[in-house]
């Protein structure tokens, strides 16, 4: 039989335990009220419901930011100047070291905008416009245009003219204050397609004497003797002289003035595809030059401004502007001839020398024959 005094004895207690503590406050005393609330600490503002204080949360973040910091500090320090080897990077074919940022390989277009793919490794014809790269040692084996030949076995045409500038000096031809126009790459393409410009050219010669330059009759005797229909692709490339000169590099108005270095090579652009569609257009932009600063010192041309900013200015825009054609762009300034390793390959702040013509002419090789394979399938 259950006992139950020490049952209920028991319950009582629990009971017992669970009444809160009371607090008696003498009310014939109004200060016991006063000091009791005194007693009772303040609640915290910053404490949330945790009961974790925000300046404990905030101290903790800005610790484990430090935290972060430093260990990133750390793997930066333990991976810094680690050379990455680029021929395993591309050992799959996924990409090539030699290339260019502003490289553009594009094949001959139709009137449509369909690629045309043409193997141009026999019975190619190939015509060069230009200035330096093309005309300096012009019947030497170390121009450019006769080391492509060897190269590639093409009929080449070498109409380069040395000291000629891609942007025109004048809006209009004006043969007696502006008689090196007639050399221009907009007006040669003109004297090409239109026979009213012949007459032009022979009076800029005749202007100029004896200070034109020694190839204009035989460019002009080629320009007006070739059969285009013979002729596979137009080749044009300029040095640095326009950036040199401060000639303008672009005019938003107008995309195709003439005396802009990008205008007038998309003007020359639109007027040989609208009278060739058949040729293709390859286009390479000048190696990298020096600037020259007061003193007669070579500078770097990213900080040299002559006017219209540094030279990779006018090669980015001619970039564009092939982009805009949807011709080939060769990419020289960053790809072949750049500021690091310059003086391997100039003979002066300009013009390149030996080694530096093998790279170009090397590199022209390449995006001709970029396609081969597609004709061949």
């Amino acid at each position: 039989m259950k006992n139950k005094k020490a049952a209920r004895s028991k319950s009582q207690e629990q009971h017992v335990n669970i009444v809160p503590d009371i607090s008696i406050i003498d009310l014939s005393n109004p200060s016991a009220e006063e000091d009791t609330a005194a007693q009772e600490p303040e609640p915290d503002e910053d404490e949330d419901s945790s009961g974790i204080s925000m300046h404990k949360i905030f101290i903790i973040t800005l610790l484990a930011l430090f935290a972060v910091l430093i260990l990133g500090l750390v793997y930066k320090f333990l991976t810094w100047g680690k050379v990455v080897d680029l021929d395993e990077l591309f050992k799959n074919g996924l990409g090539s070291k030699d290339t260019s940022m502003y490289d553009l390989m594009l094949p001959l277009m139709d009137s449509e905008h369909q690629p045309v793919y043409k193997n141009y490794a026999e019975d190619t014809t190939i015509l060069f416009l230009g200035n330096s790269p093309f005309s300096d040692d012009r019947e030497s084996s170390d121009n450019v245009v006769n080391m492509i030949q060897g190269l590639t076995g093409a009929t080449v045409y070498n109409c380069s003219v040395s000291g000629s500038y891609l942007a025109a000096l004048n809006y209009t031809l004006d043969t007696v204050d502006y008689p090196m126009d007639i050399f221009n790459l907009y007006w040669l393409c003109q004297l090409m397609v239109e026979d009213a410009v012949d007459q032009k050219y022979l009076d800029g010669v005749k202007t100029l004497g004896a200070d034109a330059p020694p190839e204009a009759m035989e460019v002009y005797n080629t320009l007006k003797g070739i059969n285009f229909d013979d002729v596979d692709v137009i080749t044009i490339m300029y040095d640095a002289s326009d950036y040199l000169a401060g000639h303008k590099t672009v005019l938003f108005a107008n995309d195709t003035d003439i005396q802009t270095f990008a205008g007038n090579l998309e003007a020359s652009i639109e007027l040989l595809r609208a009278a060739f569609p058949h040729i293709r257009i390859i286009v390479m932009s000048p190696t990298y030059a020096f600037g020259i600063d007061d003193d007669g010192e070579y500078i770097s041309s990213d900080i040299k401004d002559y006017g219209e900013g540094g030279l990779s200015m006018y090669v980015i825009w001619q970039s564009q502007s092939c982009n805009v054609r949807s011709v080939t762009f060769v990419d020289h300034l960053y790809g072949t001839v750049n500021e690091d390793n310059a003086s391997e390959y100039l003979s002066d702040n300009l013009h390149l020398n030996l080694e530096g013509r093998k790279k170009v002419a090397q590199r022209f090789t390449d995006a001709l024959n970029y396609f081969n394979h597609m004709a061949e399938q």
